[in-house]
């Protein structure tokens, strides 16, 4: 009796696929939450490192703003300053390490009975590297079918 359904065999061969890609997704999503938690961590890493250099700056802008005229040096950090005719007011800056590539960089103007904050960001100081390794058309020839006769 022949009832031309499928056979054990095939159906055999039905789970063991399911099951290859069952686990080849789940190693998937292992690898892809592996990679976000190493991102996150390193984000949360660099969120804490500014915020300590953020309280750390203003430290130095409450020094700044008691003292009389300002010290060359601050809680080991070097200040520059300088007059500003514009603003009428002593301008001074320094810069706050956050980690080895990025600094907080802080202008602060300082007049007699007020102070502005200029500049308050997060620099990169890392050196850029162009990577130029691709074959890239720039635009020098006609559509890239040799020269355009316009030199």
């Amino acid at each position: 009796m022949n009832r031309g359904g499928m056979g054990v065999g095939s159906s055999s061969i039905m789970l063991i696929f399911a099951v290859l890609c069952l686990t080849v997704f789940s190693l998937i999503s292992l690898s892809v939450a592996g990679n976000d938690k190493s991102l996150v961590d390193t984000e949360a890493g660099l969120v804490t490192e500014y915020y300590e250099a953020d309280e750390f700056a203003e430290r130095i802008v409450s020094e700044i703003l008691k003292s009389d005229s300002t010290p060359e040096q601050i809680l080991g950090v070097s200040i520059e300053t300088e007059w500003d005719w514009d603003l009428t007011a002593e301008v001074s800056s320094f810069i706050c390490p956050i980690s080895d590539v990025k600094d907080l960089v802080v202008k602060v103007a300082v007049s007699e009975d007020s102070y502005e904050i200029l500049i308050w960001k997060m620099v990169n100081t890392d050196d850029w590297v162009i990577d130029d390794s691709l074959n890239v058309w720039t635009g020098d020839d006609s559509f890239g079918f040799g020269s355009s006769g316009l030199d």
